[in-house]
């Protein structure tokens, strides 16, 4: 799932400066960044792919400090451009952060933060979300970054609105992504937003990757608690949750046992944790739910009465919503990828009966607030809400020319 907000009017009417050019790409780099991240602006931006109709960009590779840069596995690596190659960028990206427990060099924050007010769009991948928040341009926006730092970003950056559960979010000048291949998610969009659709699905397929993928981060988010959640006294109620998750609770029980007021609660839990308590526990039964559905033979209403759900619909509900698929389609599909053994019974109906455990005192089903900000829903293709059990289909083929988009593909809510 991406998120393209409405920008800000002053940020929509901002022009480049009259150094800037549109076509040039800057890419700050600074020592013991992973490889990965870095690489993906600069495979995508730097190679001339014109002869596959993608339009060609400018690439200038900037150190963000003195070299040489050392990255993954010891590689030593030399910038030919510095900093003052930003001054003439449209765009500047920046891949990734080394430590998100250190401040980035000062020199670097300056030059973004001239680079922003003279119109540059500014690009954040993974941990390069702390860069930009370290610079202040993050600042009242909504922004994303790898689920496994998100707590920490909305922790140190509290008037950063952090959404863990995006891939990427766009809000007009400033673009943030999720971690490693949701930076070509976003680059991907950068071109689709340049040049178009057409540029944006060539360019994928050159690289081998959907166009637009469907969905978001929770499906890859696991239980570990937030990395700094160890001294806080919330972190014995959030453990307490998850080992609980299939009796009745709701949030009214997890703030009675912090002794706090539901409101003192839904704030101490949003700044350790980036999400709304209700959203956090709706989207860990969920997860829950996976995880018997990929391991166990339990029918679908029994997984959900060992989840908390207070009914199967209800599962069925947050489970599309998070994964775009029934329960149902997502264990066919899982079972097609790692067949079981033959003697090994299955339940895979979805409207499989079972004893269903005493349902949980959730008084409000949807945890997802409705969006105050347009979400980039357009063109795409495919739209089917369940998952496709032919393993088959999501071969080579799905990346040549005039292909629809993946099976199970949903728009942006």
């Amino acid at each position: 799932m991406s998120h393209d907000s409405t920008a800000a009017p002053e940020a929509a009417a901002r022009k480049l400066s009259g150094r800037r050019r549109k076509e040039i790409v800057a890419v700050l780099l600074f020592s013991g960044g992973p490889i990965f991240e870095s690489s993906i602006p600069l495979s995508v931006f730097g190679i001339d792919r014109q002869d596959a109709g993608v339009p060609r960009y400018r690439l200038l590779v900037s150190a963000g400090e003195e070299g040489p840069l050392r990255t993954t596995g010891g590689l030593e690596l030399t910038a030919p451009h510095g900093l003052e190659a930003i001054s003439r960028a449209g765009t500047v990206v920046v891949p990734a952060w080394r430590s998100i427990t250190s401040p980035p060099p000062e020199e670097a924050l300056d030059a973004l933060r001239r680079a922003h007010e003279e119109g540059a769009r500014i690009v954040g991948l993974c941990t390069g979300a702390f860069v930009l928040a370290a610079a202040g341009l993050l600042d009242g926006r909504p922004a994303t970054t790898h689920w496994m730092y998100a707590p920490t970003l909305a922790k140190r950056y509290p008037s950063v609105h952090v959404d863990p559960r995006e891939l990427f979010v766009d809000d007009g000048d400033v673009l943030t992504s999720a971690g490693t291949a949701a930076g070509i998610d976003l680059c991907l969009h950068i071109v689709r937003t340049d040049h178009g659709n057409e540029a944006a699905g060539a360019l994928a397929r050159r690289l081998v990757v959907p166009p637009r993928r469907s969905g978001g981060q929770e499906r890859y988010l696991d239980r570990s608690l937030p990395e700094e959640i160890g001294a806080d006294p919330l972190a014995e109620v959030v453990a307490w949750a998850l080992e609980h998750l299939h009796e009745q609770f709701d949030v009214e029980t997890l703030a009675a046992r912090a002794y706090m007021s539901r409101r003192t609660f839904d704030r101490r839990f949003r700044s350790l944790t980036g999400s709304a308590p209700l959203q956090w526990l709706i989207t860990q039964r969920v997860l829950q739910a996976q995880r018997l559905l990929e391991t166990s033979d339990y029918s679908v209403d029994e997984v959900a009465g060992r989840c908390g759900f207070r009914s199967p619909v209800a599962l069925r509900g947050h489970f599309r919503r998070q994964l775009g698929s029934s329960p149902a389609a997502y264990r066919a599909a899982y079972r097609a990828r790692r067949p079981q053994s033959a003697d090994r019974p299955s339940s895979d109906s979805d409207g499989a009966g079972g004893p269903v455990g005493p349902p949980p005192a959730i008084h409000q089903e949807n945890p997802v607030p409705p969006q105050t900000r347009r979400t980039a829903a357009a063109g795409i293709v495919g739209q089917s809400t369940s998952m496709s059990t032919d393993p088959g289909k999501a071969g080579a083929e799905l990346y040549a020319a005039g292909r629809p988009s993946l099976p199970g593909q949903r728009s942006a809510p």
